[in-house]
């Protein structure tokens, strides 16, 4: 079957995704939920049988191995859902709003379904002629799942630990294996080895002799790197990476995480040199595993997916990212928030992420995990943790405690987030005596931290009319810079308009191209590694830093070339961005002699220090 869609939906925050596919998949549109809040699936699994008046039995926490079986219900309820509207789609009429005429008018002019069906269209069809073709043609989009690998903590019933099969992580693994979906995991936040092992445990993640896979694994990447270390690993496991997701390590929504200074066009350059290398590669890795495991081989060298998301935001720079790389998709995040058709964000969320300037959307440090997060500016989780610590109550409850992970002060792990651990660190940092400006610095770092397990989902609770007994109604966003330059709600087919030129949502003029957007944060993000050095630089830092540099005159030559010689794409503002290049090149290399120069002072006072 031909896929309809040149793009997907990609994960946002615990909730703002987690319906999608009940509101897209029947127009072919493939979209991915979090599976790492089994409490919010619960509550909208309950919210939408309630609503449908569908049967409900609750999956209560005191039944055995609870957090996957609510996922596995809760995926269920989802396909059966979308499954439903798909066929409703291929029997409805060609009228004016039908759905069928929706899913058509959706559609790229690049569709060869689209193209079929004019053909058709030609011929006078019947509408049992078109019924029939409809059935033979449309495709439902998927629905994925993803798992941030870092969510493997040890979990604990009664005080004491539980095997590791019931960690977060592993049930999430569990709960989409057991489901009915035939549809791909896809495991952000980088390279988990235990993890990977545990899904050599179900047979669905292994492929049948003529390539069929029904739960394909689809792993986010950053670099190519990555992606070969990370797709020999699981090949040896007998298990084959069915798609690589390429994540612009900054220019994106929810936690960043920076390359050494690689930039986006390069990294996608070079998967599009390798691909074929990488895929044969691979896949005779996987078949000796599979050999060894006596399990079918494969009669041909399987499909192998590249794809790409990340600050993604006109119809121009969509087509060159297919067209110039051949990726098979693309992502659209950010804008996706403003389509309440398409996801779960509440009223005021809305207004707040519509009228967002740049200034507005900042790479914060109130992630507990300690990675660089993106974050909206004047969010309520915010305003809610301004007010307690203004009361001299920092911290959050923890609730969900899904990000316990400090040890720093107890045996058990706790989350950095969490009103115990603050209130711990900040009662050591009481006792160093600190100047006044130092404390402060040092006590900010502290309470920055927020809950993100609460805050990323109460938006979904809130417009779902799930019952809300936890997130009381204090949101937090995680949009990508993208966000400043689009202002108003939308429909869903105004956005996918958007996306395949047929319409255009942005009304500002300004908006930088994608990749100069991203160049520009990585420059800011080398600025703020440059003052940290500055207090203490170690050989490690020096050779970080230096690499960096190197990386990054190396993207923006390679930017030079590709604008320069692109002939038929970006003709209003090749101008431009050749000059934000130069300049680009100009501000590194100023940072490049500013790096050399604290080396040399670093060295020079090491041999006064002797």
């Amino acid at each position: 079957m031909v896929k309809a869609h040149t793009l997907h939906i990609p994960v946002m925050g615990l909730g703002f995704t987690m319906d999608t596919p009940a509101k897209v998949a029947q127009y072919g549109i493939s979209s991915v939920i979090s599976i790492g809040d089994d409490i919010l699936i619960e509550k909208l699994r309950k919210a939408y049988c309630d609503r449908l008046d569908l049967p409900y039995e609750e999956i209560n926490t005191k039944i055995e191995d609870y957090r996957a079986k609510r996922i596995t219900a809760y995926l269920n309820l989802m396909n059966d859902l979308a499954t439903q509207k798909f066929e409703e789609v291929k029997e409805s009429t060609l009228e004016v709003g039908s759905e069928l005429k929706k899913y058509l008018d959706m559609l790229p002019d690049t569709s060869s379904i689209r193209k079929e069906f004019l053909e058709l269209k030609a011929k006078m069809p019947s509408l049992i002629d078109i019924k029939n073709w409809a059935k033979d043609n449309f495709t439902m989009g998927s629905i994925d799942v993803n798992i941030m690998t870092k969510v493997d903590q040890v979990n604990y019933k009664n005080g004491e630990k539980l095997p590791i099969e019931f960690n977060d992580a592993f049930a999430g693994i569990r709960g989409f294996a057991n489901s009915d979906l035939s549809s791909s995991l896809v495991f952000s936040a980088g390279m988990n080895p235990r993890l990977y092992g545990y899904a050599e445990s179900f047979d669905g993640f292994y492929p049948t002799v003529d390539g069929f896979i029904k739960k394909k694994i689809v792993l986010k990447v950053s670099d190519f790197r990555s992606a070969i270390i990370q797709g020999k690993f699981l090949a040896k496991k007998g298990l084959w990476v069915s798609e690589f997701r390429i994540e612009s390590g900054l220019n994106c929504g929810g936690h960043a995480f920076a390359t050494d200074g690689f930039l986006l066009g390069p990294i996608l350059e070079e998967f599009k040199e390798k691909k074929e290398e990488l895929r044969s590669e691979v896949f005779e890795i996987l078949k000796t595993a599979l050999t060894k495991k006596e399990r079918v081989i494969p009669t041909d060298v399987l499909e192998l997916k590249i794809t790409a998301q990340g600050g993604v935001g006109t119809a121009e720079e969509h087509a060159f990212l297919l067209e110039h790389y051949q990726v098979d998709s693309v992502g659209w995040g950010t804008p996706f928030l403003l389509v309440p058709e398409a996801t779960l964000v509440d009223d005021k969320t809305m207004d707040l992420l519509a009228s967002a300037k740049e200034k507005d959307l900042y790479v914060s440090g109130i992630s507990p995990l300690g990675i660089p997060f993106n974050s909206l500016k004047g969010n309520t989780k915010d305003a809610e943790k301004e007010a307690l610590i203004a009361a001299g109550r920092p911290g959050s409850p923890c609730p969900r405690q899904f990000l316990t992970y400090n040890t720093e002060f107890t045996e058990k792990p706790i989350c950095a987030a969490s009103r115990q651990y603050q209130k711990l660190k900040i009662t050591e940092l009481n006792e160093q005596e600190l100047d006044p400006k130092q404390y402060d610095i040092a006590f900010n770092k502290i309470v920055e931290k927020s809950c993100l397990c609460v805050g990323l989902g109460t938006s979904a609770v809130m417009v779902s009319g799930a019952k809300n007994t936890v997130e009381k109604e204090a949101v937090l966003v995680c949009p990508g810079p993208n966000m400043a330059y689009f202002d108003k709600q939308v429909s869903l087919a105004e956005m996918m308009g958007h996306v395949y030129g047929h319409n255009n949502v942005i009304s500002r003029t300004d908006r930088p191209n994608m990749y100069i957007k991203e160049l520009k944060m990585y420059i800011d993000y080398l600025k703020d590694k440059i003052e940290e050095s500055k207090v203490e630089m170690n050989k490690k830092q020096e050779k970080y830093l230096t690499r960096f540099v190197t990386n990054m005159n190396d993207g923006i030559a390679y930017y030079k070339d590709l604008f320069n010689s692109v002939k038929e794409r970006f003709a209003d503002t090749k101008e431009q961005i050749l000059v934000e290049l130069d300049l680009s090149d100009r501000i590194i290399n100023l940072l490049g002699q500013e790096i050399n120069q604290i080396i040399e002072e670093k060295k020079m006072q090491k041999v006064e220090a002797e």
